[in-house]
Protein backbone atom coordinates (compact mmCIF):
# COMPACT_ATOMS: atom_id res chain seq x y z
CA UNK A 1 0.00 0.00 0.00
CA UNK A 2 3.20 2.39 -0.74
CA UNK A 3 0.65 4.19 -2.74
CA UNK A 4 -3.08 4.23 -3.14
CA UNK A 5 -6.49 5.51 -5.90
CA UNK A 6 -8.23 7.79 -4.70
CA UNK A 7 -11.77 8.69 -4.58
CA UNK A 8 -13.48 12.51 -3.68
CA UNK A 9 -17.04 11.88 -3.00
CA UNK A 10 -18.69 14.68 -4.51
CA UNK A 11 -22.01 13.96 -4.90
CA UNK A 12 -24.89 15.72 -3.28
CA UNK A 13 -26.93 19.27 -3.70
CA UNK A 14 -28.53 20.85 -0.54
CA UNK A 15 -32.14 20.89 -1.42
CA UNK A 16 -34.77 24.09 -0.10
CA UNK A 17 -34.71 23.72 3.91
CA UNK A 18 -31.78 22.06 4.16
CA UNK A 19 -28.96 23.70 6.33
CA UNK A 20 -26.91 24.65 3.77
CA UNK A 21 -29.15 25.92 0.96
CA UNK A 22 -28.99 29.20 1.88
CA UNK A 23 -25.43 29.13 1.00
CA UNK A 24 -24.94 27.07 -1.97
CA UNK A 25 -28.57 28.20 -3.72
CA UNK A 26 -29.04 24.83 -5.54
CA UNK A 27 -25.50 24.16 -6.27
CA UNK A 28 -23.48 20.97 -5.48
CA UNK A 29 -22.08 20.95 -2.04
CA UNK A 30 -18.52 20.43 -3.25
CA UNK A 31 -18.26 23.66 -5.46
CA UNK A 32 -19.45 26.13 -1.95
CA UNK A 33 -16.98 28.98 -2.08
CA UNK A 34 -14.48 28.11 0.25
CA UNK A 35 -11.61 30.58 0.63
CA UNK A 36 -11.49 31.74 -2.64
CA UNK A 37 -12.40 28.22 -4.29
CA UNK A 38 -14.81 25.73 -4.54
CA UNK A 39 -14.46 23.41 -1.40
CA UNK A 40 -13.55 20.64 -3.96
CA UNK A 41 -10.75 22.57 -5.24
CA UNK A 42 -9.20 22.15 -1.84
CA UNK A 43 -9.42 18.49 -1.80
CA UNK A 44 -7.62 18.26 -5.58
CA UNK A 45 -5.00 20.43 -3.86
CA UNK A 46 -4.38 18.17 -0.71
CA UNK A 47 -4.27 14.67 -2.59
CA UNK A 48 -2.41 16.14 -5.42
CA UNK A 49 0.52 17.09 -3.06
CA UNK A 50 0.34 13.79 -0.99
CA UNK A 51 2.77 11.61 -1.33
CA UNK A 52 0.65 8.51 -1.40
CA UNK A 53 -1.79 8.79 -3.69
CA UNK A 54 -1.40 7.86 -7.00
CA UNK A 55 -4.33 8.78 -9.36
CA UNK A 56 -7.78 10.66 -8.39
CA UNK A 57 -11.64 10.12 -9.42
CA UNK A 58 -14.41 13.04 -8.37
CA UNK A 59 -16.98 11.25 -8.33
CA UNK A 60 -20.64 12.86 -8.02
CA UNK A 61 -19.76 15.68 -9.89
CA UNK A 62 -19.73 16.25 -14.14
CA UNK A 63 -16.44 17.58 -15.93
CA UNK A 64 -18.71 20.30 -17.26
CA UNK A 65 -19.39 21.81 -13.32
CA UNK A 66 -16.23 20.81 -11.78
CA UNK A 67 -13.78 23.54 -11.22
CA UNK A 68 -11.17 24.06 -13.62
CA UNK A 69 -7.87 23.60 -11.64
CA UNK A 70 -4.09 22.08 -12.45
CA UNK A 71 -4.28 18.49 -12.52
CA UNK A 72 -0.57 17.19 -10.48
CA UNK A 73 -1.81 13.62 -10.90
CA UNK A 74 -4.58 11.64 -13.31
CA UNK A 75 -7.98 12.62 -12.67
CA UNK A 76 -11.28 11.37 -14.06
CA UNK A 77 -14.95 12.68 -13.39
CA UNK A 78 -18.21 10.25 -12.74
CA UNK A 79 -21.45 12.09 -12.86
CA UNK A 80 -23.45 11.39 -9.46
CA UNK A 81 -24.96 7.99 -8.88
CA UNK A 82 -27.29 8.83 -6.20
CA UNK A 83 -25.56 7.29 -3.11
CA UNK A 84 -22.26 7.27 -0.93
CA UNK A 85 -21.37 3.20 -2.51
CA UNK A 86 -23.14 3.97 -6.04
CA UNK A 87 -19.85 7.00 -6.36
CA UNK A 88 -17.41 5.34 -4.72
CA UNK A 89 -18.06 2.46 -6.82
CA UNK A 90 -18.34 4.74 -10.11
CA UNK A 91 -15.02 6.42 -9.04
CA UNK A 92 -13.55 3.25 -8.59
CA UNK A 93 -15.17 2.03 -11.82
CA UNK A 94 -13.73 4.61 -13.85
CA UNK A 95 -9.93 4.35 -12.32
CA UNK A 96 -9.76 1.63 -13.37
CA UNK A 97 -10.75 1.68 -16.44
CA UNK A 98 -6.97 3.19 -16.98
CA UNK A 99 -5.32 0.83 -15.33
CA UNK A 100 -5.27 -1.64 -12.80
CA UNK A 101 -6.53 -0.11 -9.13
CA UNK A 102 -4.32 0.00 -6.26
CA UNK A 103 -4.67 -2.68 -3.22
CA UNK A 104 -7.03 -0.73 -1.18
CA UNK A 105 -8.93 3.20 -2.13
CA UNK A 106 -9.11 5.67 -0.30
CA UNK A 107 -12.67 7.35 0.03
CA UNK A 108 -12.60 11.28 0.65
CA UNK A 109 -15.84 13.43 1.21
CA UNK A 110 -15.46 16.34 -0.57
CA UNK A 111 -16.57 18.98 2.38
CA UNK A 112 -13.39 18.82 4.70
CA UNK A 113 -11.44 21.66 2.66
CA UNK A 114 -9.14 22.22 5.56
CA UNK A 115 -7.69 18.28 4.54
CA UNK A 116 -3.68 18.47 4.08
CA UNK A 117 -0.86 16.24 2.25
CA UNK A 118 -0.48 14.72 5.50
CA UNK A 119 -3.25 14.31 6.75
CA UNK A 120 -3.41 11.95 4.14
CA UNK A 121 0.27 10.39 4.20
CA UNK A 122 -0.53 9.72 8.01
CA UNK A 123 -3.68 7.66 7.18
CA UNK A 124 -2.20 5.19 4.12
CA UNK A 125 1.08 4.71 5.75
CA UNK A 126 -0.54 3.82 9.33
CA UNK A 127 -2.73 1.87 7.33
CA UNK A 128 0.09 -0.01 5.56
CA UNK A 129 1.59 -1.62 8.94
CA UNK A 130 -1.31 -4.00 8.51
CA UNK A 131 -3.34 -6.27 6.12
CA UNK A 132 -6.92 -5.27 6.35
CA UNK A 133 -9.67 -5.03 4.47
CA UNK A 134 -11.17 -2.01 5.88
CA UNK A 135 -9.33 1.29 7.77
CA UNK A 136 -11.84 3.28 10.03
CA UNK A 137 -10.11 6.75 11.16
CA UNK A 138 -11.92 8.31 14.53
CA UNK A 139 -10.45 11.62 15.51
CA UNK A 140 -10.19 12.22 19.38
CA UNK A 141 -12.43 14.61 20.87
CA UNK A 142 -9.44 16.97 22.58
CA UNK A 143 -7.60 17.13 18.75
CA UNK A 144 -10.70 18.09 17.39
CA UNK A 145 -11.63 20.90 20.29
CA UNK A 146 -7.90 21.85 19.94
CA UNK A 147 -7.64 22.39 16.28
CA UNK A 148 -11.58 23.66 15.87
CA UNK A 149 -12.63 25.11 18.53
CA UNK A 150 -16.85 25.11 19.06
CA UNK A 151 -17.21 22.78 15.77
CA UNK A 152 -20.26 20.80 17.47
CA UNK A 153 -18.99 17.40 16.15
CA UNK A 154 -21.06 13.90 16.89
CA UNK A 155 -18.66 12.02 19.36
CA UNK A 156 -18.47 8.47 20.05
CA UNK A 157 -18.00 7.44 23.90
CA UNK A 158 -15.78 4.51 24.39
CA UNK A 159 -14.24 3.06 27.62
CA UNK A 160 -11.00 4.41 26.38
CA UNK A 161 -11.87 7.38 24.98
CA UNK A 162 -14.21 10.24 22.86
CA UNK A 163 -13.75 10.04 19.66
CA UNK A 164 -15.38 11.39 16.07
CA UNK A 165 -15.70 9.89 12.83
CA UNK A 166 -13.50 10.81 10.40
CA UNK A 167 -14.30 11.56 6.58
CA UNK A 168 -11.58 10.13 4.91
CA UNK A 169 -11.17 6.26 5.24
CA UNK A 170 -9.68 3.42 3.50
CA UNK A 171 -11.17 0.34 1.65
CA UNK A 172 -9.67 -2.66 -0.39
CA UNK A 173 -10.15 -2.57 -3.56
CA UNK A 174 -11.58 -5.88 -4.25
CA UNK A 175 -14.09 -5.43 -0.89
CA UNK A 176 -15.02 -2.00 -3.09
CA UNK A 177 -15.32 -3.83 -6.16
CA UNK A 178 -17.45 -6.60 -5.51
CA UNK A 179 -19.17 -5.34 -2.30
CA UNK A 180 -19.85 -6.57 0.85
CA UNK A 181 -24.11 -7.11 1.57
CA UNK A 182 -23.87 -4.62 4.30
CA UNK A 183 -21.66 -2.07 2.51
CA UNK A 184 -24.07 0.33 1.59
CA UNK A 185 -25.90 0.62 4.79
CA UNK A 186 -22.88 1.09 6.63
CA UNK A 187 -21.15 4.37 5.00
CA UNK A 188 -24.61 5.78 4.83
CA UNK A 189 -24.50 5.42 8.43
CA UNK A 190 -20.53 5.76 9.11
CA UNK A 191 -21.54 8.90 11.73
CA UNK A 192 -24.69 7.36 12.97
CA UNK A 193 -24.06 5.51 16.13
CA UNK A 194 -27.88 4.06 16.42
CA UNK A 195 -28.01 3.07 12.77
CA UNK A 196 -24.90 1.14 12.98
CA UNK A 197 -25.80 -1.01 15.49
CA UNK A 198 -29.46 -1.67 13.78
CA UNK A 199 -26.93 -2.97 10.76
CA UNK A 200 -23.99 -4.80 13.54
CA UNK A 201 -26.26 -5.77 16.67
CA UNK A 202 -28.39 -3.61 19.33
CA UNK A 203 -26.19 -5.53 22.26
CA UNK A 204 -23.37 -3.68 21.09
CA UNK A 205 -24.88 -0.31 21.25
CA UNK A 206 -26.05 -1.44 24.86
CA UNK A 207 -22.22 -1.32 26.03
CA UNK A 208 -21.74 1.31 23.76
CA UNK A 209 -24.05 3.05 25.71
CA UNK A 210 -23.11 2.20 29.38
CA UNK A 211 -19.36 2.97 28.15
CA UNK A 212 -18.03 -0.45 28.61
CA UNK A 213 -16.63 -0.98 25.03
CA UNK A 214 -13.08 -0.68 24.05
CA UNK A 215 -12.68 0.67 20.86
CA UNK A 216 -10.78 -2.61 20.29
CA UNK A 217 -13.82 -4.54 21.14
CA UNK A 218 -16.08 -2.49 19.17
CA UNK A 219 -13.96 -3.20 16.05
CA UNK A 220 -13.18 -6.68 16.47
CA UNK A 221 -17.19 -7.32 17.43
CA UNK A 222 -18.31 -5.79 14.04
CA UNK A 223 -15.50 -7.26 11.94
CA UNK A 224 -16.46 -11.11 13.57
CA UNK A 225 -20.76 -10.14 12.32
CA UNK A 226 -19.71 -8.74 9.35
CA UNK A 227 -17.11 -11.14 8.54
CA UNK A 228 -14.28 -8.79 7.47
CA UNK A 229 -11.26 -7.40 8.58
CA UNK A 230 -11.31 -4.14 9.57
CA UNK A 231 -8.88 -1.50 12.17
CA UNK A 232 -9.06 2.10 13.76
CA UNK A 233 -7.00 4.12 12.89
CA UNK A 234 -6.59 6.70 15.98
CA UNK A 235 -5.59 9.94 13.78
CA UNK A 236 -4.13 12.83 15.16
CA UNK A 237 -5.07 14.77 12.45
CA UNK A 238 -8.74 16.69 13.26
CA UNK A 239 -8.39 17.93 9.97
CA UNK A 240 -9.81 14.35 8.59
CA UNK A 241 -13.07 15.00 10.06
CA UNK A 242 -13.59 18.87 10.05
CA UNK A 243 -16.56 18.50 7.34
CA UNK A 244 -19.01 21.41 6.36
CA UNK A 245 -23.02 20.55 7.13
CA UNK A 246 -23.79 23.11 8.71
CA UNK A 247 -24.01 26.87 8.46
CA UNK A 248 -21.80 27.52 12.20
CA UNK A 249 -19.24 24.68 10.59
CA UNK A 250 -19.25 26.81 7.31
CA UNK A 251 -18.56 30.06 8.70
CA UNK A 252 -16.36 28.49 11.60
CA UNK A 253 -14.14 26.46 8.25
CA UNK A 254 -13.74 29.72 6.26
CA UNK A 255 -12.30 31.69 8.92
CA UNK A 256 -9.71 29.28 10.06
CA UNK A 257 -8.55 28.61 6.63
CA UNK A 258 -9.06 32.66 5.63
CA UNK A 259 -6.66 33.19 8.66
CA UNK A 260 -4.16 31.08 7.81
CA UNK A 261 -3.58 33.46 4.47
CA UNK A 262 -2.90 30.87 1.69
CA UNK A 263 -1.88 33.09 -1.55
CA UNK A 264 -4.62 31.22 -3.19
CA UNK A 265 -7.21 32.47 -0.53
CA UNK A 266 -5.39 35.93 -0.83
Amino acid sequence: MAQVDAVILAGGTPKPGERLYTYTQGKPKALLEMAGHPMLHWILEALDHANTVRRIAVSGLATPAAPATPAAKPRVYVSDQGTLMGNAQAGAAALAKTGPLTTHVLMVSSDIPTLTPETVDWIVKTASETDHEAYYSLIPREKMEARFPGSKRSYFYFKDGVFTGSDINLMSADLLVHGHAKAPALIEARKNIFQQAGLIGWDILLLFALRQLTVADAVRMASERLQLKGRALICPYAEAGMDVDKPGQYELVKRDMESRLRPEAA
